[in-house]
């Protein structure tokens, strides 16, 4: 038999789990970083990991890049931004992505924008190969 418990009118809040994470600096281990820069750590990880490629990250985690190589300009833009968008706003910490900018240089497109997390904005760049 297990024992009944009365809790009564305790109410539980669902808390977000703490943003403490290790800061990678050259690939080594260097302290620990928390919130906003913990989130743009993140936030780099996940766009320099192809998606399906690796199998210890679920399908869920990363971004398609690969399959974008040789295709029109204006659909790796439109593409770029829908995939970034929708990679990041997976993360409970980000409220928003916007006012997305793109430059071409060569066979590289230069992609930035702003993430509004709950901890403040963040600028991010990133580079795709076209």
């Amino acid at each position: 038999m297990i024992p009944a418990s009365n809790l009564g009118n305790l109410e539980i809040e669902e808390a977000m789990e703490t943003t403490r994470t290790y800061k990678i600096i050259d690939n080594s281990v260097s302290g620990y970083i928390d919130e906003l820069e913990a989130l743009e750590q993140a936030i780099n990880n996940v766009l320099n990991t192809e998606k399906y490629t690796y199998p210890i990250y679920s399908f869920d985690y990363g971004i398609e890049l690969e399959n974008l190589l040789g295709k029109d300009l204006e659909y790796i833009k439109i593409e770029l931004k829908r995939r970034i968008e929708d990679c990041l706003l997976e993360d409970e910490r980000i409220i928003s992505v916007s006012d997305f900018s793109f430059n071409q240089d060569g066979d590289s497109l230069y992609c930035s924008f702003n993430v509004i997390s709950i901890y403040g904005e963040i600028s991010i760049d990133k580079e795709v190969d076209i």
